[in-house]
């Protein structure tokens, strides 16, 4: 029996599958193992422990898998794809595959096919592949400019506007009285009053923004109701512009697009202006329903790795 291992390494958690040819036999989720966000050791704590995890709940040894692969955010880049190896041969003989998150996304969603993926969790990208296999991206920047739609960028906007808020009312600033959405913040944070989470957001190195999410996707505010919105709008602008990239404009063929990420899975509202205003700005978009995994690419990945070796 041979088996194969996929890692799906993001901001905020690491997924972990094992498979043999055809079936998966475990799957694993620890913390975050973004090198860039949380370090070394701490991508080394998660990768560990989710390997040694799976591998115990699938009944076998690590020395048993024969191929991995491991998407992660940045893995794209030599030198992070060369930590991410490093950290996983430490208790892997595979051979170990590196790619970007984004990859494995898109394999999960199309296989070796067209389509194009938009990934909202930690961070957010788009990402897509046409016919004659070019590829295209948008979006992506990292959390300091860019990533809009996503967890972290929605839990900022989230702060601006309570505080922004409190700025507009006399009454709310002087006794410091907070709105159900600034207290449901402070309390994630821990922190007791609006200048103490205006500090927290302030703080170096930044605080976990994408944890204040669940607060904003479990909000009926109309303030959390209009973020969630634009974090529809901002991951529609980016899909759109792949499926411009990837396609000359008078193509009227329909272009499959599939969701990803801790956003879309949580925030039904973010799903649902993203598919109208996708349509909007480009008609031939064909939005799958269902939220793709990104780790099943990584499994199909390191299984057709083995069998091309």
């Amino acid at each position: 029996m041979r088996y194969y291992l996929g890692i799906d390494g993001g901001g905020t958690k690491t997924t972990c599958v094992v498979g043999d040819e055809t079936r998966v036999l475990a799957r694993v989720t620890t913390g975050p193992s973004n090198i860039v966000r949380v370090g070394e050791d701490r991508a080394r704590e998660s990768l560990h422990g989710c390997v040694q995890q799976a591998c115990a709940a699938a009944g076998i040894t690590p020395a048993q898998i024969e191929r991995t692969c491991v998407g992660g955010s940045g893995a794209g880049r030599p030198e992070l794809a060369n930590i991410f190896r490093s950290i996983l041969a430490e208790i892997l003989a595979t051979p170990i595959v590196v790619v970007g998150d984004m990859e494995i996304a898109l394999q999960a969603a199309f296989d070796t096919g067209p389509g194009v993926v938009v990934i909202a969790g930690t961070g957010s990208i788009a990402y897509g592949r046409n016919e004659e296999g070019k590829t295209a991206r948008a979006g992506g920047w990292g959390f300091a400019v860019g990533d809009e739609g996503s967890a972290h960028w929605i839990g900022r906007a989230a702060v601006i506007a309570v505080l922004r808020a409190a700025d507009e009312s006399y009454e709310a600033t002087a006794s410091n009285q907070k709105s159900l959405l600034a207290e449901a913040l402070c309390g994630v944070w821990q922190v007791d009053s609006l200048i103490d989470l205006a500090r927290r957001a302030n703080s170096n190195p930044p605080p976990d923004f994408a944890a204040l999410f669940p607060a904003l996707a479990s909000s009926s505010q109309e303030v959390a109701t209009q973020i969630l919105m634009q974090a529809g709008r901002e991951l529609a602008r980016i899909a759109a512009l792949v499926m411009c990239r990837l396609s000359a404009a008078d193509d009227q063929g329909m272009v499959r697009v599939a969701m990803t990420g801790s956003v879309f899975g949580h925030a039904p509202l973010v799903r649902e202006t993203f598919y109208n205003e996708l349509r909007r700005l480009d008609a031939r978009a064909e939005v799958i329903p269902t939220i793709v995994e990104p780790v099943e690419g990584a499994l199909q990945m390191a299984r057709s790795s083995a069998a091309g070796n």
